[in-house]
C-alpha cells in the first residue's frame, strides 16, 4: 500500500511538472508586420496595434508568455493569405495566426499539397526557397467585424452614400483583383464600369490618389482607412459612414490537429469580450471597432456579390 501511494504521489508530481512546463512554453502567434492599426512591427520602434494587444491578453489569460512571429504579406494579385497562413502554421512558425478573415473559402482544404512561406522575421535563404507540406486550418470564434466602406475624396464630401448605386457619376478608383473591384464591377450588371479606374495593388497609391483629388471615391476595408487617417490627421478624404452589407469577421486560425488550442483561445476571447477588453484594445489602437456579426464564418463571398 505504502509503495502504491508513493507511486501515485510520484505520478502526480510528474503531471504537475508537465503541466507547468507546458504553461511555460511561449504562445506563438503570427502577425502581419505592416497592417496598421491591427499589427505593426518596425525596426527600432515598439510593436503596436490591436492584434498585438489582443495577442498579449490571450497569452496572459492562458498563463503563457507571448512570442510574436512577424511575417510580411505582400499586397498583390498573386498573394494568397490562406496559403501563407497555412504554410506558417504547418512549418511550426507559430501556433495561431491572428487577424484572419473567416470565410468558407479561406478555410477549405487547400487545393495544393505544398506552398511557399511568406517572408518572415528570421527567415534564411533556404526558407525563402523551400515549400511546406500544408495542413488543414481550423478557426477560433471571431473577435472583430471587418467591413468594406466607401471613402470619399475632397470633391465628393457632400455626396450621401446609402448604397453602392449612390456612387453613380463619381470618378471611382479601385485596386485590381480586390474584393472592392468585384463589388463595383458587378454592381447592377456593370452600371458603374465606365466610371472605374483600376490601380495596381502594391504599386499605385490608391488613397494618395484619392487625397490629391484624382478620383472621387473608392471602396476599401475600414481598418485600412483607419490607418490612413492615423498617419494623416489632416487628411482631406473621409469615410462616408456606409458599410457594404457583406463583410467578414476576423479571428485566429490554427491547425485542425490542435483542437485544444482553439478551445483555449475561444475561452480567453469570451472572457475578454465579457469584460469589454477587446473593444478597448480597438479604441487604444485607433481602430473603428465593430463586434463580430452573424454568420460567424461568411459563406461564398463572390456568389453573394454577384447575386446582389
Amino acid at each position: 500500500m505504502r509503495g502504491w501511494l508513493a507511486a501515485l504521489g510520484l505520478a502526480g508530481t510528474l503531471l504537475a511538472l508537465t503541466t507547468t512546463a507546458r504553461a511555460a512554453d511561449p504562445l506563438s502567434i503570427c502577425l502581419d508586420e505592416d497592417r496598421p492599426p491591427l499589427s505593426v512591427h518596425h525596426r527600432g520602434k515598439p510593436d503596436s496595434g490591436f492584434d498585438v494587444s489582443l495577442a498579449q491578453a490571450i497569452a496572459d489569460q492562458m498563463g503563457r508568455p507571448l512570442r510574436i512571429q512577424w511575417f510580411e504579406s505582400k499586397l498583390d494579385e498573386d498573394s494568397s493569405p490562406q496559403l501563407e497562413a497555412n504554410a506558417l502554421l504547418s512549418d511550426g512558425r507559430c501556433a495561431l495566426v491572428g487577424g484572419y478573415a473567416l470565410t468558407t473559402d479561406s478555410l477549405v482544404v487547400p487545393g495544393m499539397k505544398t506552398a511557399r512561406l511568406p517572408d518572415f522575421a528570421g527567415a534564411t535563404r533556404d526558407d525563402r526557397r523551400r515549400r511546406v507540406a500544408l495542413g488543414v486550418l481550423a478557426p477560433s470564434q471571431p473577435y472583430l467585424y471587418s467591413p468594406m466602406t466607401v471613402v470619399l475624396g475632397p470633391k465628393a464630401q457632400s455626396r450621401k452614400i446609402g448604397d453602392i448605386g449612390d456612387l453613380g457619376g463619381l470618378r471611382l478608383a479601385i485596386e485590381s483583383g480586390s474584393l472592392g473591384d468585384a463589388i463595383l464591377m458587378t454592381f447592377d450588371k456593370g452600371r458603374l464600369i465606365d466610371n472605374i479606374t483600376h490601380l495596381v495593388p502594391g504599386r499605385d497609391d490608391l488613397l494618395g490618389a484619392l487625397e490629391h483629388g484624382d478620383y472621387d471615391a473608392t471602396l476599401i476595408d475600414l481598418a485600412r482607412f483607419d490607418a490612413h487617417r492615423a498617419a494623416h490627421p489632416d487628411t482631406a478624404i473621409s469615410a462616408s459612414g456606409y458599410y457594404y452589407p457583406i463583410g467578414a469577421n476576423r479571428g485566429y486560425v490554427a491547425l485542425a490537429s490542435d483542437p485544444a488550442l482553439i478551445e483555449a483561445a475561444n475561452k480567453a476571447l469570451t472572457e475578454l469580450a465579457a469584460k469589454g477588453g477587446i473593444a478597448e484594445f480597438g479604441k487604444q489602437a485607433g481602430l473603428t471597432y465593430l463586434p463580430p456579426r452573424e454568420p460567424a464564418i461568411l459563406g461564398d463571398v463572390w456568389r453573394q456579390i454577384i447575386q446582389r
